[in-house]
């Protein structure tokens, strides 16, 4: 069940030209969320210090404004190319203190505990799709009482002056989306896939750090991947062919011309010699 967070694409479709526009200008994303925890900060002053009518359209339209603002700063990250580790973790850190700023101005309208056990409630959905996400599960969104559940929430009490029953709706909700969140993020983790999933994103990462020339290494001392500068590999060198060995000198051809004479026979092999000129005209006057 997601909630109102099905209408998130819709709404996002919705707030395209003013992406543009604001990418044409080059705002910073890191603008777009201190602007959305502003809008909630205005929200909570609206709700608790103005009466239960009136409070309804100024909280409604800087909660809106919230929740505009959280959907164009990461979108517009992604459209101009800036997005960051460092983003990342400002995004996040601005919409946990959104949320809490939003409960915060129910403390003059409700008891403190009460107040205190909705903003621990209201932080849990977010707290188990982030735990995980870091375990290697998708990011888990949606659900009963979500962020878009609990500005709705803050504007019923605005209009009303039920600040204590919706606050014990956004307490009660917040756990069962929270618990609906881990029952998935357990399935998930349990997938042959998810893992399969983890690890080729992780050689896809090591594939485009090494065509940008760096490497990522773990960090132990503050426990975040890093990216280090990968040392280029010494050239190829082509080796030299071992010179081939000189063929070995073949034994000396007697002189043409000249007869051999039989030697002496020695255990059965005949030992010859060439004769020389002497002992041929020897042979010769012997044959006269």
């Amino acid at each position: 069940m997601n909630g109102l967070y099905a209408l998130k694409p819709w709404y996002a479709d919705r707030l395209s030209g003013l992406r543009r526009a604001l990418a044409a200008r080059q705002v910073s994303p890191d603008t777009l969320t201190a602007a959305g925890v502003v809008c909630a900060a205005g929200a909570a002053a609206a709700l608790a210090w103005l009466p239960a009518p009136l409070a309804a359209l100024p909280v409604a339209v800087l909660l809106a404004g919230r929740l505009a603002f959280a959907n164009l700063d990461g979108a517009l990250a992604r459209d101009t190319g800036r997005t960051t580790r460092r983003g990342a973790l400002l995004n996040e850190l601005g919409d946990r203190a959104a949320d809490l700023l939003v409960i915060a101005g129910f403390l003059p309208l409700a008891p403190l505990w009460l107040v205190a056990t909705a903003a621990f409630a209201a932080a849990l959905p977010s707290w188990v799709s982030l735990a995980g996400a870091a375990a290697g599960a998708p990011r888990r969104n949606g659900g009963p009482v979500g962020k878009t559940e609990r500005c709705l929430l803050a504007v019923v009490a605005a209009a009303s002056g039920w600040a204590v029953p919706v606050l014990a709706v956004v307490a009660a909700g917040s756990a069962v989306t929270a618990a609906g969140r881990a029952v998935w993020v357990w399935r998930a983790l349990g997938k042959p896939e998810t893992a399969a999933t983890a690890a080729a994103a992780a050689a896809i990462e090591r594939v485009a750090a090494r065509e940008r020339g760096t490497t990522t290494e773990w960090d132990a001392a503050s426990e975040m991947p890093v990216a280090r500068v990968a040392e280029p590999a010494p050239p190829a060198t082509r080796r030299r062919p071992s010179p081939s060995p000189a063929p070995s000198p073949l034994p000396p051809k007697p002189a043409r011309g000249l007869p051999l004479d039989t030697g002496e026979v020695s255990g059965g092999i005949t030992h010859t010699r060439p004769q020389s000129p002497a002992d041929r005209g020897t042979q010769l006057r012997g044959t006269r």
